[in-house]
């Protein structure tokens, strides 16, 4: 694909990526796109860079439903400034659909991110550690996730993170498409 208008994307969408002065996806926004749209699970490996964020937001953002105020996408990534740096690309491609994205993570005070996710946040992106002590709080539900992203899932995995994902994935319907 040498164009995102070759991809069946909402016009919220292309607005946000012209307004990013994107106009050419990358090699793995190219291959990935495709099954994303199409439902299907992925699991993609490039380097720092090279658009993996956009490869897996451009389709949750537009499976989410914007009218629904339920958690239905949720992005873990191994730390803060990953979450911090994803949650802006999913703000700024998911601001004209009215989509809101909370930012979960330690260092930073419960109250804000439990506010945040009874606004009706239906994307979180966070860190595991502070997703899961939200959900043992009762603060987050992950029942209506359709949409699983293990962003830097290796990294995850080398820091330990294996058994907070997995009884984070627990919560979550067994329903739900993975990226990874």
């Amino acid at each position: 694909m040498s164009s995102f208008s070759e991809f069946n994307l909402a016009p919220t969408t292309r607005a946000a990526l012209a307004a990013m002065a994107i106009e050419t996806p990358t090699p793995i926004q190219a291959l990935a796109l495709p099954h994303l749209l199409a439902g299907r699970d992925l699991i993609g490996q490039a380097r720092t860079g090279s658009g993996k964020t956009l490869a897996f937001g451009i389709p949750l953002v537009e499976r989410v439903d914007p009218r629904e105020r339920a958690v239905q996408a949720l992005v873990l990534a191994p730390t803060r400034e990953l979450a911090t740096q994803v949650g802006g690309v999913l703000e700024a491609v998911g601001k004209g659909r009215g989509l809101r994205v909370a930012l979960i993570y330690g260092g930073r005070a419960f109250g804000p991110q439990e506010s945040a996710l009874r606004a009706g946040a239906q994307i979180v992106v966070g860190a595991p550690g502070r997703v899961l002590d939200l959900i043992r709080r009762g603060a987050l539900r992950l029942d209506r996730v359709r949409y699983l992203v293990l962003d830097e899932a290796d990294e995850m995995l080398d820091r330990g993170f294996a058994p907070d994902v997995e009884r984070i994935l627990a919560h979550a319907p067994r329903t739900r498409q993975p990226a990874l």
